[in-house]
């Protein structure tokens, strides 16, 4: 009976995250083009800070249950998932273009925000102080992208035949995110439950499991735009979400940990290295091709099934 709950939840989990997908993906590209808002800050902000709630619902249960391996692998495990697995995914589908944006300053901030979280953590602790910045950061961010949206208006990558009312689409992402959330929610208690039944550790459990199930609705978020051709969504939901997880995630869950947050020493010395590898692998195709074409994508998923299998069978 257990291994059948297991089963049905994970089941579940992944249909209410394909329809949420696709109704969120429809009311923030409804929402971009109402509001002549880019597609790029649409992705990096709005879109990202939702596909990343089931991150931040995670961390700070797991803190306040005073478990911060799952915490801090939950943050690594899912920015390495969002760039290899969800772009490699993305790219395999339809090659994908970077933005002059992404590559001159949401990119580089990226991997910013990656080095940032190795330098802090070389006392193996993410303190009071390193967590106020974090979040002193995502603010400053947030507020930047807009300002450059208002100043900078983009042309729609596709146009959009915007009907009904401004109140539908808004509502219509907010069903998505719902969701996405729930459907995220599902599917890690069941994956959790397994992983557990095999006798994985919950550093393991935190980078692989936890990390691939609150990255569910990046995935879904992601795939479904690139197939409706909204690729700056896709690309800025994957960019904005490993900001958001570093600064926002991170930097909430170090304000409620009383002793800061605890860095052990497989995630120091390895897993973010692997991360900030990832992030600049991104970015030098970015600066170099300012795309990112279906041979680039298999070799991040080669990259995400190779690290993966030595995560579990270290």
């Amino acid at each position: 009976m257990e291994i059948l709950k297991i089963i049905g939840f994970i089941v579940v989990g992944l249909v209410v995250l394909t329809y949420g997908a696709d109704v969120f993906v429809d009311g923030a590209s409804k929402i971009a083009a109402r509001f002549k808002i880019s597609p790029v800050a649409i992705g990096l902000t709005i879109v990202a800070f939702g596909t990343s709630a089931p991150e931040l619902a995670v961390n700070i249960i797991s803190v306040m249950n005073g478990n911060p391996d799952i915490a801090l692998g939950n943050v690594v495990g899912s920015n390495f998932f969002n760039i290899a697995l969800i772009l490699g995914v993305c790219a395999v589908i339809m090659p994908l273009t970077f933005s002059k944006q992404l590559i001159r300053l949401d990119l580089p901030l990226m991997n910013f925000a990656a080095i940032m979280l190795w330098v802090f953590g070389r006392d193996f602790n993410i303190g009071l102080i390193e967590s106020a910045i974090f979040t002193a950061l995502i603010i400053a961010y947030t507020i930047m992208q807009f300002k450059i949206s208002a100043a900078n208006p983009q042309e729609m990558e596709v146009e959009l035949e915007v009907t009904g009312s401004a109140a539908l689409d808004i509502g219509k992402f907010i069903f998505g995110l719902i969701m996405l959330v729930a459907g995220a929610k599902l599917f890690v208690e069941g994956a959790i439950d397994g992983a557990r039944l095999l006798g994985m550790s919950e550093a393991v459990i935190g980078l692989t499991i936890v990390a691939a199930g609150t990255s569910l609705p990046e995935v879904a978020t992601s795939v479904v735009a690139t197939i409706k051709g909204q690729r700056d969504i896709a690309i800025g939901n994957v960019v904005g979400s490993n900001m958001f997880n570093v600064f926002a995630v991170l930097g909430f869950s170090g304000l409620l940990a009383k002793n800061g947050l605890p860095i052990n020493q497989q995630i120091q010395s390895v897993d973010i290295p692997v991360m900030i590898g990832i992030s600049l692998l991104t970015l030098i195709f970015a600066f170099t091709t300012q795309k990112l074409n279906r041979p680039m994508g298999v070799l991040f998923l080669l990259i995400y099934a190779g690290y993966t299998y030595y995560l579990i069978n270290h």
